[in-house]
């Protein structure tokens, strides 16, 4: 058995630095190999050099591949098809592993019952959130700045898809159901997400079976830099986007009445509370509202648009 790490990264320079020395660590049987693949989406900054660095300290270990058309989904499909494992594991530029992470997380697929694993994604400890922000409770904002994902100490079948972070699949399994959809996934500007969801959901839809391993965990940094309002608001703006997106189809009539009735509704709470982590958190939810309503409206008005040249209708 062969594995491969794939990591995706876009400017993100010491991050990347310290995720990657955490994946050097990584401790497995020695009749296993593996690699870690670092795939640059078109950086401006070092990316490269820090990854030719790690090339050098650990030669056969880490290995560089440039994607030039920027959009994580983009990148993440180069690393696919680079890949020379025959087990595919997937985190982030902003994560930190622990040391038995990719055994404990890749360990479960000699089984041939289970098509992927996926392990617990937690924010990184120490933090101090500002007046403004909730990170518990039913107004945390938690997700914006470090997806967090845990589906509980208990290992066993997964209901639910996994998140990007930590989730790995056989590599047979990408020319069978296909590869991650590039119209959704981060790209520079905006933040649409979804493309681990959409896949995992996409695999659970087709009849395959996925594991959680809850001992095969990795923490999320929380970038001070996203500690601003203005940061989080785009963020749920184009969370709202990408939930429409990731659906695949246009809603009903009938569900877009109940967006927009929900976002007038929750942009009266926003205005009438005085708690500010209340008052903020409404207000990241009629963001929300907003990107779904604009990506609905988009979506039809691309259907409205007829390509002639490929014979039929263009997509969002």
């Amino acid at each position: 058995m062969q594995i491969t790490v794939i990591l995706c990264t876009y400017n993100r320079g010491g991050s990347l630095a310290r995720a990657l020395d955490s994946l050097a660590l990584s401790v497995l049987p020695e009749t296993i190999e593996w690699e870690v693949l670092v795939v640059d989406n078109n950086s401006s900054d070092n990316t490269k050099a820090i990854v030719e660095e790690f090339c050098r300290r650990y030669p056969g270990r880490f290995r560089y591949l440039f994607e030039p058309q920027q959009g994580k989904s983009y990148a993440l499909n180069t690393g696919v098809r680079g890949a020379r494992g025959d087990i595919l594991a997937f985190t982030d530029d902003d994560v930190i592993v622990e040391r038995m992470w990719l055994q404990n997380l890749t360990s479960v697929l000699h089984d041939e019952r289970w098509a992927g694993s996926a392990g617990p994604v937690l924010p990184e400890r120490g933090f101090v959130p500002p007046a403004w922000l909730a990170l518990d409770g039913p107004s945390n904002l938690i997700g914006a700045l470090c997806a967090p994902w845990d589906a509980g100490d208990a290992p066993g079948e997964l209901e639910e898809p996994p998140h990007g972070g930590n989730m790995a699949f056989h590599k047979k399994l990408f020319d069978k159901h296909g590869l991650f959809r590039t119209d959704l996934g981060p790209f520079p500007d905006a933040k649409i997400g979804f493309e681990d969801i959409e896949y995992g959901r996409r695999l659970m839809a087709g009849g395959e079976r996925l594991y959680y391993v809850p001992a095969a965990t990795v923490y999320h940094e929380i970038n001070e830099a996203r500690v601003r309002k203005g940061y989080f608001l785009r963020w749920w703006f184009d969370f709202g986007r990408g939930s429409v997106r990731g659906m695949g189809k246009t809603p009903t009539a009938w569900a877009i009445l109940k967006v927009a009735g929900r976002t007038t509704l929750t942009a009266i709470v926003w205005w009438l509370s005085l708690d500010p982590k209340h008052r903020f958190y409404r207000k990241c939810r009629v963001w929300y509202g907003a990107g779904k309503m604009v990506e609905i409206f988009g979506k039809k008005s691309a259907k409205r648009e007829h390509n002639p040249r490929a014979g039929q209708e263009s997509t969002v």
